[in-house]
């Protein structure tokens, strides 16, 4: 009799991501230059600073045995320095910050940590597709609210429903759009009515253009209670793969998210999470040199989209452009076009949900070299697009 997997794990969903990767690595083998738009994977290296720091900390005994369960409480208060130096946020370092294995691990963990068999989740639509596996290994009711055009992606909290759990993501992926104040006040009065826990995702609040900011939630009044804020350092600090990252809030949510920690893993490599705290006490230059960097990218791709005739919105932050579907047509066959024609390979806006279906995802974390020919491969065929049949 062959092996059935448990039913958790036979509701996961399709891993979005990593079906692109595969489809490109499959048009590589076969021989064709793929340039490959549909991950946010940057190609910029980790500042050597951090480098060293690793190296250093690495060759010290310390760490080269298990750590606390809880992490490094240096890395907590260098993470509390680096909410109170951007948001003026201030945090308990020992009961407000937890250490992750990277933000995509504590999404998992928070559903599991809200959400019992049959409760409501609530996701962004469009979002950021691995919110659902941590709701679907709960067993929870996986239910979506609309971020459209119209409304400049903002939730409306006058009529969300309750949930056990929801997420937030500002700046947000795939839009670029950021969280106005009236979205994070709602989103502070709907966790203290509700009593739910609200997630923010803050992967990218440092990558912000034209002299704009990202605001934390854990600065509205009484949020904390019953709100976390996760911090992830891949795109500030171009440490994608260094799977570390942060998850702030109130001392008892806090406390019952390291107590689920305990039961499966043991934190971070030492050495990786000393350098974690280098990068955040002494990372602002890197910062800005991030956002500026990706805001150089972010202009270069809209300006020649635009150029050809597309009516692309500039994102305010991130490291995507959100790309209406010329004619308004379908954003799988699209991509499909893209790469077949192109050899482009970009994200069907499908992936993040329903209000994605016309709309393509740009991944900027390429190098300039390749975004301006990637662009200019996808300018040439535009015509060709425009002159299918069921391209509207």
């Amino acid at each position: 009799m062959a092996f059935q997997p448990a039913d958790r794990v036979s509701r996961l969903p399709a891993q979005f991501f990593a079906a692109l990767v595969a489809e490109a690595a499959a048009r590589q083998q076969a021989g064709q230059r793929i340039i490959n738009l549909g991950q946010g994977n940057p190609v910029d290296p980790t500042p050597p600073a951090i480098v060293a720091g690793l190296a250093r900390a690495a060759a010290q005994p310390e760490y080269q045995r298990y750590g606390s369960f809880r992490g490094l409480l240096a890395l907590k208060e260098a993470a509390s320095r680096w909410w109170h130096r951007r948001y003026g946020v201030v945090l308990d370092p020992a009961r407000e910050v937890a250490v992750v294995i990277g933000v995509k691990v504590a999404l998992a963990e928070l559903s599991l940590l809200a959400a019992n068999e049959g409760d409501t989740v609530l996701v962004p639509d469009p979002g950021y597709p691995d919110y659902d596996a941590g709701i679907a290994l709960a067993g929870a009711r996986r239910v979506t609210y609309p971020l459209t055009r119209q409304a400049g992606y903002q939730p409306d909290f006058a009529h969300m429903p309750d949930a056990r759990l929801l997420f937030l993501n500002y700046p947000h992926n795939p839009t670029g759009a950021l969280a106005t104040a009236e979205t994070l006040r709602g989103a502070a009065e709907w966790t203290r009515r509700t009593g739910s826990l609200l997630a923010h995702d803050l992967a990218y609040g440092d990558i912000v253009f034209d002299g704009g900011r990202a605001q934390s939630l854990l600065a509205e009044p009484g949020a904390r209670d019953a709100a976390v804020e996760l911090l992830s350092l891949s795109k500030t600090f171009h440490m994608a793969g260094w799977r570390i990252g942060l998850v702030a809030g109130g001392a008892h949510v806090i406390a019952a998210f390291e107590g689920l920690q305990d039961h499966l893993h043991c934190s971070q490599f030492g050495a990786v999470q000393a350098a974690a705290a280098l990068a955040l006490d002494q990372g602002d230059a890197w910062a800005a040199s991030a956002a500026a960097l990706y805001q150089r990218r972010r202009d270069l791709v809209v300006d020649a989209l635009r150029g050809a005739g597309i009516p692309v919105d500039k994102p305010r932050a991130g490291i995507f452009v959100w790309l209406p579907v010329p004619g308004g047509g379908d954003g799988t066959r699209f991509a499909q076009f893209l790469l077949d024609r192109a050899a482009v390979l970009v994200a069907p806006g499908i992936g993040f949900g329903p209000e994605g279906t016309r709309f393509v995802r740009l991944s900027l974390t390429t190098s300039d070299t390749e975004l301006t020919e990637a662009v200019d491969r996808i300018t040439s065929v535009l015509a060709a697009w425009r002159g299918e049949p069921d391209a509207r």
